[in-house]
């Protein structure tokens, strides 16, 4: 028997004035629409855009810790971001 857990990596994109404060680790959480049925324990890469939605060329990648709906909007989600090692 296969018991091994499906881990995702979710590309999504991250505006320009929160993504410093995710490189620093000062922000340590994400709120997202789960359109893409976030998990503990997947990966995400979280890509800089600035003005007119252009993409900056930096990233960041973080592993998604603890998930909640609690208190969010409907269909959000709330998880923590933790480094990788």
């Amino acid at each position: 028997m296969n018991t091994m857990k499906k881990v995702n990596c979710h590309n999504v994109k991250l505006h320009f004035k929160f993504f410093p404060f995710v490189v620093s680790g000062e922000k340590k959480f994400e709120i997202r629409l789960n359109d893409r049925d976030y998990k503990n324990g997947d990966f995400i890469a979280l890509h800089e855009f600035g003005h007119d939605d252009e993409l900056t060329g930096k990233m960041i990648c973080k592993r998604i810790g603890y998930v909640t709906d609690y208190e969010q909007k409907k269909g959000y989600v709330v998880f923590s971001l933790i480094d990788l090692d």
